[in-house]
């Protein structure tokens, strides 16, 4: 099974290119619709099988497909491994991606490209579950840079606009960065354990070799990959500008695929950092940082996807947060919960962009509620679900994040996120309230929405409401049935039940205000965002962070290439390159006049060569 899950959406997405360019005119339709939709069921199916399997008993699922290199006593092999993480991760991934798929069905329909939508689409969700299925970091590194393609290849799917492109080599770009830093700890990690085996498990087995200098090196140079990949401070500028692929592929990217394979690394080695708690501090640093900033540039944001791509890149900080303090299982329930409403916030943008005719800005919309009463709806629930207001599920899992920050005795961390918390409902129900309450001057008929679109809402809906419940601590009468399922290495943070529910309804407490203060500036009077202040334009053009990286490292290359291209390639390496060719055509004059066939002249030649040897002996000898 675990073969087959990897397998099958490779498999998928290599027929439907092979029958578009066969005829990339033809209408396919339902060819691709069925192959690719039926291949994330399938793998949905088979998902919950591996999950179930573990439920049952099994500790660890192995299947090797092939023997791929083996050199000396290495080997290394194409080889998938489920455990209780890996199986929660399969099993929300291709549940999720099955419905994003059967709205993408609706969302590109008569999309000239759909075919190649659907191949890219399915070599995306392969390349992640290779990436979480894989039993050795080799394999976990060639999903990891299959991510990295697949995700170029989408932002950068409507190629024929120049923004698009520059938007996918962004992304592409600041991925290699981080993966440079990936691929050293793993190389690093090789080397310190080199005779071991280069699984998971032998790794796990054999840590205690490595020295924590190194392993402290090791974990850093793999947090730099994460932060490529989940969009973390520094290397967070790509992923706003990956929102200009169709939505469904921000969907993809934002729920179930590419940006939470960061976090699902640092949880895959938790064996690792749990020994350098140090570098877990620095990583819940970062992502304490990354989670305000974001928040923070949200709150001026007009664009209703940038507003969206923000917002997770400030969930992806809380999960950060989690995992390095060493509260794995609750940074992986957050990646849980977070997949279903953020794919519901995704699909529900996209279908408002639809029923508008493309128009994206929040500003340019209103009067909704009535016109889109099951978009509404639902988006209302997934925005409860993120503002962590109760029952629903972002509750329970960033209550979970907030109270380890907490109990860990890091309360500058905890503080950042509480204050984050009231962000996120800020910026949040501005975006509903804009959306869907307040007054709009545009009359415009509304594009229909096909049932492929809507009905997929409502399922995710149920999840943002409901998945919570699996993971309710004991403080809220919960057994925590996922922490204990997960069987991670969390650290144990002690806290009295009166203390968690005074932190739990302070979060409630910041999220209603949060959400009171935009009803207040934007249900009722709709404030379009304007640079009328300092620090708004600041926020607004977003810290000109792209304009520092542009200044500071782009322009910098781009004039250090010129110099090359321009002076010291043509003037110094080329000029001494021809200066040598000058040299030796001269010489070959001189020599060619020499050898010029007359007997006479060789004799000459002979004679002052003879004349000068003896002359040589002779001085030498002392005679002369």
């Amino acid at each position: 099974m675990l073969s087959l899950i990897v397998v099958i959406p490779f498999l998928s997405a290599l027929l439907m290119a092979l029958v578009y360019l066969a005829d990339t005119k033809a209408d396919r339709y339902k060819f691709y619709t069925i192959v690719g939709v039926g291949a994330p069921m399938i793998i949905t199916v088979l998902s919950l099988m591996v999950g179930l399997e573990l439920v049952s008993g099994e500790e660890t699922i192995h299947n090797t497909l092939i023997n791929w290199l083996s050199v000396g006593e290495l080997r290394i092999e194409i080889a998938f491994m489920a455990d209780r993480l890996s199986a929660v991760m399969i099993a929300f991934i291709t549940f999720i991606a099955t419905l994003i798929h059967i709205y993408a069905a609706g969302y590109m329909r008569g999309d000239e490209a759909y075919g190649k939508f659907f191949s890219y689409f399915n070599l995306f969700m392969g390349s992640m579950l290779l990436l979480v299925l894989a039993d050795n970091p080799i394999m976990m590194f060639i999903g990891w840079e299959l991510v990295g393609l697949s995700s170029y290849l989408l932002i950068g799917f409507y190629h024929t606009k120049s923004s698009n492109i520059t938007a996918a080599n962004k992304a592409f770009i600041l991925n290699r960065v981080g993966d440079f830093g990936f691929i050293m700890g793993i190389s690093l990690l090789f080397i310190s354990l080199e005779g071991t085996g280069f699984t998971f498990e032998s790794i796990k087995a054999n840590i205690a070799m490595i020295d924590n200098e190194t392993l402290s090196l090791i974990g850093l140079l793999l947090f730099v990959g994460a932060m490529g990949k989940s969009a973390q401070i520094p290397l967070y500028v790509w992923l706003p500008d990956a929102m200009a692929g169709p939505t469904p592929v921000s969907a993809l990217i934002h729920a179930a695929t590419m940006v939470t394979a960061g976090v699902y690394m640092v949880a895959r080695y938790s064996f690792l950092y749990i020994e350098i708690p140090d570098i877990g501090l620095f990583i819940a640093y970062i992502g304490a940082a990354s989670a305000l900033f974001a928040a923070i540039i949200a709150s001026y944001q007009s664009d209703i996807k940038k507003i969206l791509a923000y917002s997770t890149m400030s969930q992806l900080g809380y999960m950060f947060i989690a995992v390095g303090l060493g509260a794995y299982s609750s940074g992986i329930f957050h990646v849980f919960t977070h997949a279903f409403f953020k794919a519901l916030l995704f699909m529900g943008a996209g279908a408002i962009i639809i029923a508008l005719h493309h128009e994206q800005n929040i500003f340019k919309m209103g009067k909704l509620k009535e016109r889109l009463p099951l978009v509404y709806i639902t988006m209302f629930i997934a925005t409860l679900a993120i503002s962590g207001i109760p029952p629903f599920a972002g509750f329970f899992s960033k209550d979970a994040i907030l109270v380890n920050a907490f109990a860990s005795g890091h309360h500058l961390i905890w503080a950042i996120g509480s204050f984050t918390a009231f962000l996120t409902a800020f910026y949040m129900f501005r975006l509903l309230f804009t959306v869907f309450h307040a007054d709009s001057s545009d009359t415009k008929e509304l594009a229909s929405l096909p049932n492929s679109m809507t009905r997929p809402l409502v399922v995710l809906a149920i999840g943002s409401a409901t998945v919570g419940f699996l993971g309710v601590n004991e403080a809220y009468g919960g057994s925590s049935w996922f922490n204990n399922f997960l069987v991670l290495p969390d650290s144990a943070y002690h806290i009295s039940h009166t203390t968690e529910y005074l932190l739990g309804a302070l979060n409630v407490s910041l999220g209603l205000i949060g959400m009171f203060l935009a009803y207040k500036m934007f249900a009722i009077n709709k404030l379009e965002v304007k640079e009328d202040a300092l620090y708004k334009k600041v926020i607004i053009n977003k810290f000109y962070i792209d304009e520092l990286y542009v200044f500071f490292i782009v322009k910098p290359l781009l004039f250090l290439s010129r110099l090359i291209a321009n002076v010291l390639d043509p003037k110094v390496f080329d000029a001494f390159i021809n200066l040598n060719v000058w040299t030796y055509r001269k010489s070959a004059v001189i020599f060619a006049r020499l050898q010029n066939g007359k007997v006479r002249y060789y004799a000459l030649y002979i004679l002052i060569g003879v004349s000068s040897m003896s002359y040589y002996m002779l001085f030498k000898l002392g005679l002369m």
